[in-house]
């Protein structure tokens, strides 16, 4: 199966062009926002209702900026020289790992003013999160990027129109969509983080965000493995690995704190 390039372009607004990426962006982030806060509500009877809904503006904004600076920071060369563009958003260059660092931060700022849990909070977001990051895979493919290497034979794949592919690869046409690759995953991860969280999540809080931390980290380092456009490479390693593999031990050395606790209380 051969998936084909698409438009770049929904539509034009008296001349103001709307792109599908900013679409599907601003769908992702729409549905991670709501399921997130109708987690929070089914796993916090008792604490106050729709939280998330009631600081959505500034998690949101806190995720977007998060994603961006980092995106910016990892390609300084480039915006130190062009330092306006680091506000037009409008053709990509968003990082997920940003977004995570300022969205958490933004979190646990919002449940600290609502005088809710933090961990509760995060356990619904991180989930809901995954969720969103399924669906928003696809605004890559609108603008043919996070594809992966060249596929052998070249008889299945995505299409990468000629001014999208990196010079190594000018040659070639067809790649893998890891784009769907990663999606497919962050979905079926979305399933058990769900199960996770509202069936063990209840009794052990904080066991979903740091799962969430770990099944990600994995599904982002087997994606790298295949992706031929990475962001920055470090000492030929991409800064998506090597994040990757420090929120995969955070995720394991939290999820351990969680559990030891949890069982240390129960047993007092």
């Amino acid at each position: 199966m051969i998936i084909p390039a698409p438009p770049s372009v929904a539509f034009s607004v008296f001349g103001f062009q709307i792109y599908w990426y900013g679409i599907i962006l601003a769908s992702a982030i729409f549905v991670a926002i709501i399921v997130g806060n109708k987690i929070f509500n089914v796993i916090n009877h008792d604490a106050k209702k729709d939280v998330i809904i009631s600081c959505a503006p500034f998690i949101i904004i806190s995720g977007i900026v998060g994603a961006r600076l980092y995106f910016c920071m990892l390609n300084p060369s480039y915006y130190f020289n062009h330092l306006l563009e680091i506000l037009d958003i409008r053709q990509g260059g968003l990082s997920i790992h940003g977004a995570l660092i300022f969205g958490v931060a933004a979190l646990i700022f919002s449940a600290v003013k609502n005088k809710v849990s933090i961990m509760k909070i995060l356990d619904a977001m991180s989930c809901a999160t995954l969720l969103g990051q399924s669906i928003g895979r696809w605004g890559n493919y609108f603008n043919s990027e996070a594809y992966g290497a060249p596929v052998l034979g070249q008889k299945w794949g995505v299409f990468i129109p000629e001014s999208k592919r990196i010079v190594e690869f000018a040659n070639y046409s067809l790649f893998h969509p890891t784009f769907l690759y990663e999606s497919v995953l962050d979905f079926c991860a979305f399933l058990f983080l769900l199960w996770l969280v509202l069936f063990v999540g209840r009794k052990y809080k904080g066991i979903t965000f740091f799962a969430y931390l770990s099944i990600y980290s994995v599904i982002r380092f087997f994606i790298e493995q295949i992706r031929v456009d990475s962001a920055l490479n470090v000492a030929s390693v991409p800064i998506a690995e090597i994040m990757s593999v420090i929120l995969f031990v955070i995720g394991l050395v939290g999820m351990t704190f969680v559990f030891i606790k949890t069982y240390k209380q129960m047993h007092e």
